[in-house]
């Protein structure tokens, strides 16, 4: 990974842009990573990644909690179609 400080980030930021299209650039002060920079594209498939990782929490929660389920036939009772 490619590591810019903020002084170089301000000299040089067009080489620090064309870097985060191959790996994500990390940007440093004081000798302490403070930010990163990454590709748009990059971005979007962290951003789908991370909407993904929800998806199979949110669904593993709701499966594994007590059975919340109604019967068929109650439901059919209720909405008078029995």
């Amino acid at each position: 990974m490619t590591t810019f400080t903020i002084s170089q980030l301000r000299a040089d930021i067009s080489h620090a842009v064309s870097s985060s299209k191959k790996a994500p650039v990390e940007i440093s002060k004081h000798g302490e990573p403070i930010a990163f920079l990454v590709s748009a594209p990059m971005y979007e498939k962290m951003v789908e990644a991370m909407e993904e990782l929800e998806d199979i929490a949110d669904f593993d929660k709701a499966t594994t909690g007590p059975d919340t389920s109604i019967p068929w036939e109650k439901v059919k009772k209720e909405l008078g179609w029995e």
